[in-house]
């Protein structure tokens, strides 16, 4: 196994690529392959966005494996959450089980990490996103339950929806990751509408919980000069500084939002005015 790469965009550059180009540079897919694990490395921000789909056996993140020498795995922490049926990660030998939407926040230093499904027929699916580490911080089980649930939006702006937050400093302490899942409700479809940006850390969203047929129009690029990509389901989208973040989509959806870069502050945004938007 190897590990894809993605390289940083300017936002001069962005308006000049067509949809084959934009796709390359920005969009990951193929997260999901049978007892294996898919990791992109994106140099926006060193994120690490990957999958873990344990089908005849557990599948290991080892600190020793050669094909993890593109990153440094001592100095990384690490957010996972269970879209998939029951499942555990162990962590250096500690298990801790998860179910659909539960969440793991594991700390720097991690010697190995081994994922595992309950049932092959009913396998876990975990997505996993890494950000470079500066301290160790207490491996952490978030449950579903456990998660700080914010509603947001209305049905009459077709964005009603609930924000959950994993790792957050007011639950789970981190080096600089913020992760968390957004849920629609029936009938909803946008997400992040007046959009915004921040310019301290970038995101990446991981769009999943959707028909097969159904698809996600994603917002990027600087409000003046926006562009879309077009998402299937399990597929992700690396959003740098610069750049907008908002999508809609055919039907109702869900999404894991991961954030990396020098801050924390949940609302430090730059909120974009709708008209605006060109």
């Amino acid at each position: 196994m190897t590990i894809a790469v993605l390289y940083p965009t300017h936002p001069e550059q962005l308006p000049k690529l067509d949809t084959a180009a934009l796709r390359r540079h920005h969009l990951i897919n193929g997260l999901f392959q049978p007892d294996t694990v898919q990791l992109t490395l994106s140099h926006v921000e060193r994120l690490v966005i990957g999958g873990v789909l344990p089908v005849s056996g557990e599948v290991v993140i080892g600190i020793s494996d050669p094909a993890y020498s593109a990153i440094s795995l001592d100095r990384r922490e690490f957010g996972v959450v269970n879209i998939g049926g029951e499942g555990s990660v162990s962590v250096d030998g500690i298990p801790y089980a998860l179910r659909a939407r539960d969440g793991l926040y594991v700390g720097m230093g991690v010697k190995a990490l081994r994922f595992a499904s309950k049932s092959g027929k009913e396998p876990a699916k975990f997505y996993v996103v890494s950000t470079p580490a500066h301290a160790s911080h207490p491996t952490t089980l978030i449950t579903v339950e456990m998660a700080m649930p914010k509603k947001m939006g209305a049905p009459e702006t077709s964005n009603a929806r609930t924000i959950f937050q994993y790792v957050n400093p007011a639950l789970c302490k981190s080096s600089q990751l913020l992760l968390g899942l957004t849920a629609l409700e029936p009938g909803s479809v946008w997400n992040t509408m007046p959009c915004h940006r921040h310019g301290r850390r970038s995101e990446a969203y991981f769009y999943f919980d959707m028909a097969a047929d159904s698809r996600v129009f994603h917002m990027m690029g600087e409000p003046s000069e926006t562009r879309h990509i077009v998402v299937a389901n399990e597929e992700a989208v690396v959003s740098p500084p610069w750049s907008i973040h908002s999508g809609v989509g055919t039907a109702r959806y869900a999404f894991i939002w991961a954030m990396g870069g020098e801050n924390q502050d949940y609302t430090d945004m730059a909120h974009i005015a709708t008209p605006e938007l060109r």
